[in-house]
Protein backbone atom coordinates (compact mmCIF):
# COMPACT_ATOMS: atom_id res chain seq x y z
CA UNK A 1 0.00 0.00 0.00
CA UNK A 2 0.88 3.43 -1.00
CA UNK A 3 1.92 6.04 1.93
CA UNK A 4 1.05 9.56 0.08
CA UNK A 5 3.16 11.12 2.04
CA UNK A 6 6.64 9.31 1.11
CA UNK A 7 8.52 11.23 -1.98
CA UNK A 8 9.60 9.03 -4.91
CA UNK A 9 13.30 9.28 -3.71
CA UNK A 10 15.74 8.45 -0.83
CA UNK A 11 15.99 10.72 1.93
CA UNK A 12 19.02 8.84 3.29
CA UNK A 13 20.81 5.31 2.87
CA UNK A 14 21.26 2.83 5.63
CA UNK A 15 23.42 -0.42 5.61
CA UNK A 16 24.09 -2.72 8.53
CA UNK A 17 27.05 -5.32 7.43
CA UNK A 18 27.81 -8.39 9.40
CA UNK A 19 30.54 -11.13 8.50
CA UNK A 20 31.61 -13.78 11.20
CA UNK A 21 34.50 -16.07 10.45
CA UNK A 22 36.04 -16.37 13.43
CA UNK A 23 33.12 -18.36 16.18
CA UNK A 24 33.78 -18.82 19.84
CA UNK A 25 31.51 -21.88 19.34
CA UNK A 26 31.06 -23.28 16.35
CA UNK A 27 33.70 -23.58 13.18
CA UNK A 28 34.88 -20.77 11.28
CA UNK A 29 34.90 -20.04 8.05
CA UNK A 30 37.12 -18.10 5.25
CA UNK A 31 35.73 -15.60 3.58
CA UNK A 32 32.32 -14.25 5.44
CA UNK A 33 34.73 -10.99 6.51
CA UNK A 34 35.93 -10.48 3.45
CA UNK A 35 32.35 -10.67 1.82
CA UNK A 36 31.18 -8.10 3.68
CA UNK A 37 33.81 -6.07 3.11
CA UNK A 38 33.20 -6.63 -0.32
CA UNK A 39 29.18 -5.67 -0.11
CA UNK A 40 30.01 -2.44 2.09
CA UNK A 41 32.59 -1.05 -0.73
CA UNK A 42 29.90 -1.73 -3.41
CA UNK A 43 27.41 0.06 -1.67
CA UNK A 44 29.74 3.00 -1.05
CA UNK A 45 31.36 2.83 -4.73
CA UNK A 46 28.01 2.39 -6.54
CA UNK A 47 24.85 3.15 -4.62
CA UNK A 48 26.39 6.76 -2.95
CA UNK A 49 26.15 4.76 0.50
CA UNK A 50 28.08 7.19 3.00
CA UNK A 51 30.70 5.60 5.02
CA UNK A 52 29.13 7.23 8.03
CA UNK A 53 25.51 5.44 7.53
CA UNK A 54 27.17 1.71 6.87
CA UNK A 55 27.88 0.29 10.25
CA UNK A 56 30.06 -3.01 10.14
CA UNK A 57 30.41 -5.38 12.70
CA UNK A 58 33.17 -8.18 11.80
CA UNK A 59 33.73 -11.18 14.37
CA UNK A 60 33.86 -10.39 17.90
CA UNK A 61 31.88 -7.13 17.18
CA UNK A 62 28.85 -9.48 16.11
CA UNK A 63 27.64 -10.53 19.03
CA UNK A 64 24.05 -11.32 19.82
CA UNK A 65 23.98 -8.25 21.61
CA UNK A 66 26.16 -6.21 19.56
CA UNK A 67 23.80 -7.27 16.22
CA UNK A 68 20.55 -6.61 17.76
CA UNK A 69 21.77 -3.29 19.47
CA UNK A 70 23.00 -2.26 15.97
CA UNK A 71 19.92 -3.15 14.28
CA UNK A 72 17.55 -1.76 16.74
CA UNK A 73 19.64 1.59 16.26
CA UNK A 74 18.03 2.31 12.98
CA UNK A 75 14.27 2.73 15.16
CA UNK A 76 15.67 6.01 15.92
CA UNK A 77 18.02 6.91 13.47
CA UNK A 78 16.34 6.33 10.04
CA UNK A 79 13.66 8.53 8.74
CA UNK A 80 10.67 7.30 6.83
CA UNK A 81 11.81 8.31 3.07
CA UNK A 82 15.35 6.40 4.06
CA UNK A 83 16.23 2.74 2.38
CA UNK A 84 18.27 -0.14 4.69
CA UNK A 85 20.27 -2.75 3.01
CA UNK A 86 21.13 -5.89 6.44
CA UNK A 87 23.50 -8.29 5.33
CA UNK A 88 24.79 -11.16 6.94
CA UNK A 89 27.65 -13.86 5.98
CA UNK A 90 28.19 -16.36 8.61
CA UNK A 91 26.32 -19.58 9.68
CA UNK A 92 22.87 -20.26 10.03
CA UNK A 93 20.80 -22.77 12.07
CA UNK A 94 17.70 -24.43 11.84
CA UNK A 95 15.10 -26.21 14.56
CA UNK A 96 12.23 -27.92 13.92
CA UNK A 97 9.26 -27.21 16.22
CA UNK A 98 5.88 -27.90 16.87
CA UNK A 99 4.64 -25.50 14.09
CA UNK A 100 7.23 -26.21 11.67
CA UNK A 101 10.80 -25.45 10.81
CA UNK A 102 12.64 -22.13 12.70
CA UNK A 103 15.47 -20.64 11.31
CA UNK A 104 18.47 -19.08 13.54
CA UNK A 105 21.31 -16.71 12.37
CA UNK A 106 24.79 -17.40 14.54
CA UNK A 107 26.38 -14.64 16.39
CA UNK A 108 29.92 -14.89 17.32
CA UNK A 109 28.98 -15.91 20.84
CA UNK A 110 26.14 -17.84 19.37
CA UNK A 111 25.97 -21.48 20.64
CA UNK A 112 23.44 -24.28 19.10
CA UNK A 113 23.04 -26.06 22.21
CA UNK A 114 21.57 -23.17 23.62
CA UNK A 115 18.77 -21.51 21.47
CA UNK A 116 18.82 -18.28 23.35
CA UNK A 117 22.42 -17.10 22.14
CA UNK A 118 21.13 -17.20 18.65
CA UNK A 119 19.40 -14.42 16.44
CA UNK A 120 15.62 -15.91 15.37
CA UNK A 121 15.14 -14.67 12.17
CA UNK A 122 11.83 -13.44 13.36
CA UNK A 123 13.41 -10.52 15.67
CA UNK A 124 14.86 -8.97 12.68
CA UNK A 125 11.84 -9.55 10.46
CA UNK A 126 8.86 -8.80 13.24
CA UNK A 127 11.06 -5.35 14.40
CA UNK A 128 11.33 -4.16 11.15
CA UNK A 129 8.32 -2.75 11.83
CA UNK A 130 9.58 -0.53 14.75
CA UNK A 131 12.05 0.76 11.69
CA UNK A 132 10.34 4.06 9.80
CA UNK A 133 12.27 3.04 6.87
CA UNK A 134 10.11 2.49 3.82
CA UNK A 135 12.04 0.10 2.46
CA UNK A 136 14.25 -2.54 3.95
CA UNK A 137 16.53 -5.54 2.16
CA UNK A 138 17.68 -8.54 4.22
CA UNK A 139 20.47 -10.52 1.97
CA UNK A 140 21.23 -13.51 4.28
CA UNK A 141 24.80 -15.44 3.08
CA UNK A 142 23.74 -18.27 5.18
CA UNK A 143 21.09 -21.61 5.05
CA UNK A 144 18.50 -22.09 7.73
CA UNK A 145 14.40 -23.44 7.14
CA UNK A 146 11.52 -21.19 8.29
CA UNK A 147 11.37 -19.07 5.75
CA UNK A 148 7.64 -17.77 4.82
CA UNK A 149 7.15 -15.36 1.99
CA UNK A 150 3.84 -13.33 1.66
CA UNK A 151 4.07 -12.26 -2.41
CA UNK A 152 6.75 -12.69 -5.67
CA UNK A 153 6.36 -10.51 -8.10
CA UNK A 154 5.77 -12.60 -11.70
CA UNK A 155 7.71 -12.66 -14.18
CA UNK A 156 7.49 -10.54 -16.45
CA UNK A 157 5.88 -7.67 -14.53
CA UNK A 158 5.66 -3.82 -14.62
CA UNK A 159 5.78 -1.45 -12.42
CA UNK A 160 5.78 2.35 -12.18
CA UNK A 161 9.19 3.53 -11.06
CA UNK A 162 8.08 6.57 -8.75
CA UNK A 163 4.94 4.66 -7.81
CA UNK A 164 7.52 1.71 -6.64
CA UNK A 165 9.40 4.38 -4.37
CA UNK A 166 6.61 5.23 -2.19
CA UNK A 167 5.20 2.00 -1.77
CA UNK A 168 6.45 0.24 1.27
CA UNK A 169 8.30 -2.65 0.91
CA UNK A 170 10.56 -5.17 3.24
CA UNK A 171 11.90 -8.04 1.22
CA UNK A 172 14.99 -10.63 1.60
CA UNK A 173 17.16 -12.67 -0.26
CA UNK A 174 18.97 -15.63 1.42
CA UNK A 175 21.79 -18.10 0.53
CA UNK A 176 19.91 -21.51 0.58
CA UNK A 177 17.56 -23.74 2.62
CA UNK A 178 18.20 -25.73 5.99
CA UNK A 179 20.94 -28.51 5.05
CA UNK A 180 22.04 -27.11 2.17
CA UNK A 181 25.80 -26.73 2.15
CA UNK A 182 26.91 -23.08 1.60
CA UNK A 183 30.11 -22.74 -0.36
CA UNK A 184 32.72 -20.73 1.16
CA UNK A 185 34.32 -20.43 -1.72
CA UNK A 186 34.71 -21.93 -5.37
CA UNK A 187 32.27 -19.23 -6.80
CA UNK A 188 32.75 -16.73 -9.85
CA UNK A 189 35.21 -14.81 -7.42
CA UNK A 190 38.26 -15.43 -5.55
CA UNK A 191 37.97 -15.48 -1.48
CA UNK A 192 34.45 -14.96 -1.72
CA UNK A 193 31.44 -17.43 -1.00
CA UNK A 194 29.84 -18.48 -4.47
CA UNK A 195 26.27 -16.55 -2.77
CA UNK A 196 28.10 -13.35 -2.38
CA UNK A 197 30.38 -13.93 -5.68
CA UNK A 198 27.03 -14.07 -7.58
CA UNK A 199 25.60 -11.29 -5.52
CA UNK A 200 28.67 -8.97 -6.43
CA UNK A 201 28.15 -9.64 -9.58
CA UNK A 202 24.49 -8.77 -10.19
CA UNK A 203 25.56 -5.58 -7.97
CA UNK A 204 28.21 -4.38 -10.35
CA UNK A 205 25.94 -4.24 -13.52
CA UNK A 206 25.06 -7.74 -14.37
CA UNK A 207 21.17 -7.50 -12.57
CA UNK A 208 20.72 -4.01 -14.30
CA UNK A 209 17.47 -3.93 -16.72
CA UNK A 210 18.38 -2.98 -20.35
CA UNK A 211 16.76 0.71 -19.12
CA UNK A 212 19.78 0.95 -16.47
CA UNK A 213 17.68 0.51 -12.98
CA UNK A 214 18.95 -1.87 -10.55
CA UNK A 215 16.03 -3.06 -7.79
CA UNK A 216 16.13 -5.55 -5.42
CA UNK A 217 13.81 -8.20 -7.58
CA UNK A 218 15.72 -8.38 -10.21
CA UNK A 219 19.40 -8.76 -8.17
CA UNK A 220 17.02 -11.40 -6.25
CA UNK A 221 16.62 -12.89 -10.06
CA UNK A 222 19.69 -12.84 -11.30
CA UNK A 223 21.40 -14.59 -7.75
CA UNK A 224 18.49 -16.96 -7.51
CA UNK A 225 19.63 -17.82 -11.16
CA UNK A 226 23.19 -17.71 -11.05
CA UNK A 227 23.40 -19.73 -7.64
CA UNK A 228 21.31 -22.10 -8.56
CA UNK A 229 23.14 -23.49 -12.08
CA UNK A 230 26.60 -22.74 -11.08
CA UNK A 231 28.32 -25.80 -11.34
CA UNK A 232 29.71 -25.53 -7.73
CA UNK A 233 26.74 -25.07 -6.31
CA UNK A 234 24.57 -27.27 -3.98
CA UNK A 235 22.15 -24.29 -2.79
CA UNK A 236 19.36 -22.81 -3.70
CA UNK A 237 18.80 -19.10 -3.04
CA UNK A 238 15.10 -18.23 -1.25
CA UNK A 239 13.77 -14.60 -1.86
CA UNK A 240 10.97 -12.59 -1.80
CA UNK A 241 8.49 -10.27 -0.35
CA UNK A 242 7.94 -10.38 3.92
CA UNK A 243 5.88 -6.84 3.47
CA UNK A 244 4.92 -4.27 0.92
CA UNK A 245 4.44 -3.86 -2.69
CA UNK A 246 7.41 -1.76 -3.09
CA UNK A 247 11.00 -2.48 -4.39
CA UNK A 248 14.21 -1.49 -2.92
CA UNK A 249 15.62 0.74 -5.96
CA UNK A 250 19.56 0.76 -5.61
CA UNK A 251 20.06 2.80 -8.66
CA UNK A 252 17.60 4.07 -10.96
CA UNK A 253 18.75 7.04 -13.57
CA UNK A 254 15.03 7.55 -15.29
CA UNK A 255 13.95 9.18 -12.01
CA UNK A 256 16.74 11.91 -12.36
CA UNK A 257 14.42 12.28 -16.06
CA UNK A 258 11.12 12.44 -14.40
CA UNK A 259 9.62 16.07 -13.44
CA UNK A 260 6.45 17.01 -12.99
CA UNK A 261 3.21 17.74 -15.05
CA UNK A 262 0.14 19.74 -15.03
CA UNK A 263 -1.62 17.29 -16.53
CA UNK A 264 -0.26 13.61 -15.30
CA UNK A 265 2.45 12.49 -13.24
CA UNK A 266 5.42 11.51 -15.39
CA UNK A 267 6.49 8.46 -14.87
CA UNK A 268 7.58 5.24 -16.56
CA UNK A 269 6.97 1.71 -16.55
CA UNK A 270 9.60 -0.81 -15.98
CA UNK A 271 9.91 -4.36 -16.19
CA UNK A 272 10.59 -6.44 -12.85
CA UNK A 273 12.98 -9.55 -13.86
CA UNK A 274 11.81 -11.76 -11.38
CA UNK A 275 10.68 -15.33 -10.89
CA UNK A 276 7.50 -16.74 -9.07
CA UNK A 277 8.93 -18.82 -5.58
CA UNK A 278 7.85 -22.26 -6.04
CA UNK A 279 4.47 -23.09 -4.00
CA UNK A 280 4.77 -24.64 -0.99
CA UNK A 281 3.36 -27.50 0.25
CA UNK A 282 0.26 -27.77 2.60
CA UNK A 283 0.37 -23.53 2.43
CA UNK A 284 -3.20 -22.56 1.76
CA UNK A 285 -3.55 -20.86 -1.41
CA UNK A 286 -4.46 -17.21 -1.96
CA UNK A 287 -8.00 -16.37 -2.73
CA UNK A 288 -7.10 -15.56 -6.56
CA UNK A 289 -5.54 -18.88 -6.34
CA UNK A 290 -8.53 -20.83 -5.25
CA UNK A 291 -10.62 -18.54 -7.87
CA UNK A 292 -8.36 -19.48 -10.86
CA UNK A 293 -8.42 -23.14 -9.52
CA UNK A 294 -12.60 -23.61 -9.24
CA UNK A 295 -13.13 -21.50 -12.86
CA UNK A 296 -11.07 -24.24 -14.49
CA UNK A 297 -13.39 -27.00 -13.45
CA UNK A 298 -17.32 -26.39 -14.28
CA UNK A 299 -18.19 -28.79 -11.84
CA UNK A 300 -17.18 -26.22 -9.20
CA UNK A 301 -19.61 -23.26 -9.88
CA UNK A 302 -21.30 -23.90 -6.08
CA UNK A 303 -17.46 -23.48 -4.52
CA UNK A 304 -17.09 -20.20 -6.86
CA UNK A 305 -20.11 -18.79 -5.40
CA UNK A 306 -19.00 -19.83 -1.72
CA UNK A 307 -15.60 -17.80 -2.42
CA UNK A 308 -17.63 -14.85 -3.64
CA UNK A 309 -19.98 -14.79 -1.20
CA UNK A 310 -17.23 -15.37 1.56
CA UNK A 311 -15.23 -11.95 0.69
CA UNK A 312 -18.61 -10.19 0.06
CA UNK A 313 -19.61 -10.59 3.59
CA UNK A 314 -16.08 -10.04 4.74
CA UNK A 315 -15.79 -6.59 3.19
CA UNK A 316 -19.14 -5.69 4.05
CA UNK A 317 -18.11 -6.26 8.02
CA UNK A 318 -15.28 -4.10 6.99
CA UNK A 319 -16.64 -1.53 5.74
CA UNK A 320 -19.43 -1.10 7.96
CA UNK A 321 -20.73 2.35 9.22
CA UNK A 322 -19.56 2.06 12.17
CA UNK A 323 -15.70 2.72 11.18
CA UNK A 324 -17.20 5.31 8.61
CA UNK A 325 -19.50 7.47 10.29
CA UNK A 326 -20.51 10.48 8.00
CA UNK A 327 -22.03 12.77 10.94
CA UNK A 328 -19.66 14.32 13.02
CA UNK A 329 -15.82 13.92 11.81
CA UNK A 330 -14.42 17.03 10.21
CA UNK A 331 -12.59 16.54 6.87
CA UNK A 332 -8.98 15.92 7.07
CA UNK A 333 -6.39 14.53 4.46
CA UNK A 334 -5.38 12.14 7.28
CA UNK A 335 -8.77 11.08 7.61
CA UNK A 336 -9.69 10.88 4.52
CA UNK A 337 -6.61 9.12 3.17
CA UNK A 338 -7.34 6.44 6.53
CA UNK A 339 -10.50 6.11 5.19
CA UNK A 340 -9.55 4.92 1.87
CA UNK A 341 -6.63 2.80 3.00
CA UNK A 342 -9.23 1.01 5.11
CA UNK A 343 -11.43 0.54 1.93
CA UNK A 344 -8.24 -0.61 0.04
CA UNK A 345 -7.34 -3.60 2.53
CA UNK A 346 -10.95 -4.44 3.05
CA UNK A 347 -11.45 -5.38 -0.91
CA UNK A 348 -8.08 -6.44 -1.69
CA UNK A 349 -9.23 -10.34 -2.44
CA UNK A 350 -12.36 -9.74 -3.15
CA UNK A 351 -11.09 -7.57 -5.91
CA UNK A 352 -8.69 -9.99 -7.26
CA UNK A 353 -11.35 -12.61 -7.23
CA UNK A 354 -13.64 -10.28 -9.06
CA UNK A 355 -11.16 -9.34 -11.66
CA UNK A 356 -10.55 -13.37 -11.77
CA UNK A 357 -14.45 -13.77 -12.66
CA UNK A 358 -14.62 -10.84 -15.46
CA UNK A 359 -12.03 -12.19 -16.56
CA UNK A 360 -11.93 -15.89 -16.78
CA UNK A 361 -15.71 -16.38 -16.57
CA UNK A 362 -18.55 -17.54 -18.66
CA UNK A 363 -22.29 -17.09 -18.76
CA UNK A 364 -22.85 -19.45 -15.85
CA UNK A 365 -20.64 -16.97 -13.56
CA UNK A 366 -22.31 -13.57 -14.47
CA UNK A 367 -25.29 -13.89 -11.80
CA UNK A 368 -22.73 -14.09 -9.56
CA UNK A 369 -20.58 -11.43 -10.53
CA UNK A 370 -23.12 -8.87 -10.70
CA UNK A 371 -24.64 -10.63 -6.98
CA UNK A 372 -21.41 -9.93 -5.58
CA UNK A 373 -22.00 -5.99 -6.41
CA UNK A 374 -25.16 -5.59 -5.49
CA UNK A 375 -24.50 -6.89 -2.15
CA UNK A 376 -21.83 -4.98 -1.13
CA UNK A 377 -23.97 -2.02 -1.60
CA UNK A 378 -26.65 -3.32 0.01
CA UNK A 379 -25.73 -1.86 3.38
CA UNK A 380 -25.36 1.75 2.02
CA UNK A 381 -28.70 3.84 2.60
CA UNK A 382 -30.22 7.78 1.72
CA UNK A 383 -28.26 9.40 4.84
CA UNK A 384 -27.74 12.56 6.13
CA UNK A 385 -24.06 13.95 6.99
CA UNK A 386 -20.90 15.03 4.92
CA UNK A 387 -20.89 14.78 1.61
CA UNK A 388 -17.73 13.37 1.33
CA UNK A 389 -17.89 10.95 3.72
CA UNK A 390 -21.32 9.89 2.49
CA UNK A 391 -19.87 9.37 -1.23
CA UNK A 392 -16.79 7.67 0.32
CA UNK A 393 -19.18 4.18 1.79
CA UNK A 394 -18.91 3.76 -2.09
CA UNK A 395 -15.69 3.68 -2.56
CA UNK A 396 -15.20 -0.08 -1.87
CA UNK A 397 -17.90 -0.52 -4.76
CA UNK A 398 -15.80 1.56 -7.02
CA UNK A 399 -12.52 -0.07 -6.64
CA UNK A 400 -14.50 -3.24 -7.49
CA UNK A 401 -15.89 -2.06 -10.14
CA UNK A 402 -12.59 -0.71 -11.83
CA UNK A 403 -10.34 -4.58 -11.25
CA UNK A 404 -13.07 -6.48 -12.07
CA UNK A 405 -14.34 -3.87 -15.36
CA UNK A 406 -10.33 -3.24 -16.40
CA UNK A 407 -10.16 -7.33 -16.17
CA UNK A 408 -13.10 -8.08 -18.14
CA UNK A 409 -11.69 -5.40 -21.11
CA UNK A 410 -8.03 -7.26 -20.72
CA UNK A 411 -9.90 -10.53 -22.16
CA UNK A 412 -12.21 -9.13 -24.23
CA UNK A 413 -15.06 -10.18 -22.42
CA UNK A 414 -17.76 -7.25 -23.02
CA UNK A 415 -20.40 -9.79 -21.65
CA UNK A 416 -18.62 -10.08 -18.48
CA UNK A 417 -18.57 -6.20 -18.28
CA UNK A 418 -22.33 -5.45 -19.36
CA UNK A 419 -22.92 -7.41 -16.82
CA UNK A 420 -21.13 -5.61 -14.10
CA UNK A 421 -22.48 -2.26 -15.31
CA UNK A 422 -25.75 -3.86 -15.15
CA UNK A 423 -25.59 -5.12 -11.23
CA UNK A 424 -28.64 -3.93 -9.44
CA UNK A 425 -27.18 -1.63 -6.62
CA UNK A 426 -29.25 0.95 -4.31
CA UNK A 427 -27.71 4.59 -5.02
CA UNK A 428 -26.81 6.63 -1.36
CA UNK A 429 -28.67 9.40 -3.34
CA UNK A 430 -31.94 7.76 -5.21
CA UNK A 431 -33.49 7.01 -1.43
CA UNK A 432 -34.64 3.29 -1.77
CA UNK A 433 -35.12 3.07 -5.91
CA UNK A 434 -32.53 0.85 -7.39
CA UNK A 435 -30.10 1.82 -10.12
CA UNK A 436 -27.71 -0.13 -11.88
CA UNK A 437 -24.03 -0.10 -11.22
CA UNK A 438 -22.78 2.24 -13.96
CA UNK A 439 -24.59 5.35 -13.46
CA UNK A 440 -25.02 4.38 -9.48
CA UNK A 441 -21.47 4.44 -9.64
CA UNK A 442 -21.76 7.23 -12.08
CA UNK A 443 -22.95 10.04 -9.62
CA UNK A 444 -20.79 9.02 -6.43
CA UNK A 445 -17.66 9.51 -8.33
CA UNK A 446 -19.44 13.16 -9.57
CA UNK A 447 -19.83 14.07 -6.07
CA UNK A 448 -16.78 12.67 -4.70
CA UNK A 449 -15.10 15.07 -7.85
CA UNK A 450 -16.98 18.07 -6.63
CA UNK A 451 -15.66 17.73 -2.69
CA UNK A 452 -12.02 18.03 -4.52
CA UNK A 453 -10.52 15.56 -1.65
CA UNK A 454 -8.60 13.43 -4.13
CA UNK A 455 -7.14 16.77 -5.12
CA UNK A 456 -5.30 17.49 -1.83
CA UNK A 457 -3.57 14.37 -1.56
CA UNK A 458 -0.20 15.13 -1.51
CA UNK A 459 1.47 15.09 -5.18
CA UNK A 460 -2.11 14.98 -6.53
CA UNK A 461 -2.60 18.65 -6.38
CA UNK A 462 -1.99 19.71 -10.07
CA UNK A 463 -3.48 16.86 -11.49
CA UNK A 464 -7.27 17.68 -13.78
CA UNK A 465 -8.40 14.15 -12.75
CA UNK A 466 -7.15 13.45 -9.40
CA UNK A 467 -9.67 10.63 -8.46
CA UNK A 468 -8.82 8.71 -11.15
CA UNK A 469 -4.75 9.38 -11.27
CA UNK A 470 -4.81 7.36 -7.92
CA UNK A 471 -6.56 4.34 -9.09
CA UNK A 472 -4.61 3.96 -12.09
CA UNK A 473 -1.70 3.80 -9.50
CA UNK A 474 -3.12 2.06 -7.25
CA UNK A 475 -4.53 -0.89 -9.12
CA UNK A 476 -1.78 -1.48 -11.25
CA UNK A 477 0.52 -4.12 -9.03
CA UNK A 478 -2.14 -6.73 -8.01
CA UNK A 479 -4.06 -6.52 -11.78
CA UNK A 480 -0.20 -6.87 -13.43
CA UNK A 481 0.51 -10.00 -11.17
CA UNK A 482 -2.82 -11.23 -11.77
CA UNK A 483 -3.65 -11.06 -15.15
CA UNK A 484 0.04 -10.71 -17.04
CA UNK A 485 -0.96 -6.89 -18.32
CA UNK A 486 2.00 -5.49 -18.88
CA UNK A 487 2.41 -2.20 -20.48
CA UNK A 488 -1.31 -2.66 -21.79
CA UNK A 489 -2.62 -2.18 -18.73
CA UNK A 490 -2.56 1.94 -19.18
CA UNK A 491 -4.66 0.97 -22.56
CA UNK A 492 -7.25 -1.07 -20.73
CA UNK A 493 -7.65 1.56 -17.23
CA UNK A 494 -8.67 4.41 -19.89
CA UNK A 495 -10.84 1.94 -22.19
CA UNK A 496 -12.69 1.06 -19.03
CA UNK A 497 -13.07 4.63 -17.80
CA UNK A 498 -14.33 5.96 -21.47
CA UNK A 499 -17.22 2.26 -21.37
CA UNK A 500 -18.33 3.94 -17.75
CA UNK A 501 -18.63 7.85 -19.56
CA UNK A 502 -20.58 6.58 -22.43
CA UNK A 503 -22.87 3.79 -20.81
CA UNK A 504 -23.36 7.24 -18.42
CA UNK A 505 -23.66 9.31 -21.37
CA UNK A 506 -26.25 6.94 -22.86
CA UNK A 507 -28.40 6.61 -20.28
CA UNK A 508 -28.77 10.68 -19.44
CA UNK A 509 -29.00 11.13 -22.98
CA UNK A 510 -32.34 8.79 -23.13
CA UNK A 511 -33.93 9.39 -19.51
CA UNK A 512 -32.78 13.32 -19.38
CA UNK A 513 -31.40 13.97 -22.69
CA UNK A 514 -28.70 15.65 -20.75
CA UNK A 515 -24.96 13.84 -21.72
CA UNK A 516 -23.09 13.36 -18.56
CA UNK A 517 -20.17 10.58 -17.63
CA UNK A 518 -17.29 10.58 -15.12
CA UNK A 519 -14.05 11.89 -16.99
CA UNK A 520 -10.97 9.32 -16.11
CA UNK A 521 -7.44 10.26 -17.61
CA UNK A 522 -8.67 9.98 -21.04
CA UNK A 523 -10.20 13.45 -20.46
CA UNK A 524 -6.25 15.29 -20.84
CA UNK A 525 -5.28 12.96 -23.78
CA UNK A 526 -7.25 14.32 -26.09
CA UNK A 527 -4.85 15.87 -28.65
CA UNK A 528 -3.48 13.83 -31.12
CA UNK A 529 0.46 13.68 -31.73
CA UNK A 530 3.05 11.65 -32.53
CA UNK A 531 3.44 10.20 -29.61
CA UNK A 532 0.16 9.49 -28.43
CA UNK A 533 -2.85 9.39 -30.11
CA UNK A 534 -6.72 10.29 -28.23
CA UNK A 535 -8.52 7.38 -26.74
CA UNK A 536 -11.96 8.56 -26.27
CA UNK A 537 -11.74 9.43 -30.66
CA UNK A 538 -10.40 6.10 -31.24
CA UNK A 539 -13.65 4.07 -29.34
CA UNK A 540 -15.91 6.35 -31.38
CA UNK A 541 -14.32 5.74 -34.76
CA UNK A 542 -14.49 1.82 -33.96
CA UNK A 543 -18.10 2.56 -33.09
CA UNK A 544 -18.75 4.60 -36.19
CA UNK A 545 -16.65 1.94 -38.29
CA UNK A 546 -18.34 -1.73 -37.19
CA UNK A 547 -21.75 -0.22 -36.25
CA UNK A 548 -23.94 -2.30 -34.64
CA UNK A 549 -21.61 -5.12 -35.41
CA UNK A 550 -18.82 -3.62 -32.96
CA UNK A 551 -18.64 -6.38 -29.74
CA UNK A 552 -19.00 -4.02 -26.83
CA UNK A 553 -22.91 -2.41 -28.80
CA UNK A 554 -23.69 -6.33 -29.25
CA UNK A 555 -22.86 -7.15 -26.00
CA UNK A 556 -25.63 -5.15 -24.66
CA UNK A 557 -23.46 -2.17 -22.93
CA UNK A 558 -24.84 0.82 -24.48
CA UNK A 559 -28.65 -0.52 -24.67
CA UNK A 560 -30.56 -1.53 -28.10
CA UNK A 561 -30.41 2.00 -29.55
CA UNK A 562 -27.55 2.11 -31.75
CA UNK A 563 -28.50 5.90 -33.05
CA UNK A 564 -29.19 6.98 -29.26
CA UNK A 565 -25.37 5.98 -27.88
CA UNK A 566 -23.39 7.24 -31.06
CA UNK A 567 -25.18 10.77 -30.78
CA UNK A 568 -24.38 10.47 -27.44
CA UNK A 569 -21.06 9.58 -27.33
CA UNK A 570 -19.81 12.07 -30.06
CA UNK A 571 -22.01 14.87 -27.89
CA UNK A 572 -19.62 13.81 -25.09
CA UNK A 573 -16.59 13.94 -27.13
CA UNK A 574 -17.46 17.41 -27.65
CA UNK A 575 -18.33 18.16 -23.78
CA UNK A 576 -14.31 16.69 -23.17
CA UNK A 577 -13.29 19.30 -26.16
CA UNK A 578 -14.73 22.47 -24.20
CA UNK A 579 -13.24 21.55 -20.87
CA UNK A 580 -9.84 23.23 -22.52
CA UNK A 581 -6.93 20.55 -21.26
CA UNK A 582 -5.29 19.98 -24.05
Amino acid sequence: MRDLNLKPEYSSSHALIIGIDQYVHASPLDHAANDARAVADVLHRLFLFPDKCVKILFNEQATRAGILSAYLSYTSTADPDSRLLVFFAGHGYTKTGAGGEVGFLIPHDGRIDDLSTLIRWEELTLNAELIPSKHIFFIMDACYGGLVFNRAVSAGSVRFLKDMMIRPVRQALTAGKQDEPVADGGGPRVEHSIFTGHLLDGLEDRARAPEGHLTASGLMSYVYKHVSNDIHSRQTPHYGFLNGDGDFVFDAPALKSLGSSDTAEKDTLISIPSLDIPEQQDVQKDAFSMAKQYLSDPRLNIQVHDLVVHHVRKVVIETQKEQFPVQGVPFSVEEFTRRLHLCETATQDLRRILACLAYWGTDVHRPILRKALSRVTDHLQSESGSVIWISLRWYPTILLSYSSGIAALANAQYENLCAIFNAQVRSAWLSSEYSTLAPAIGDEILELERTNAFKQLPGHEKFYVPRSEYLFKLLQPELDDDLFLGKEYELMFDQFEIFLALVNATIRKKDENNVWGPVGRFGWKGRRTARRENPLSNVIQQARDEGKNWPPFKAGLFGPDYDLFLSAAEEYSQMISRLGWF
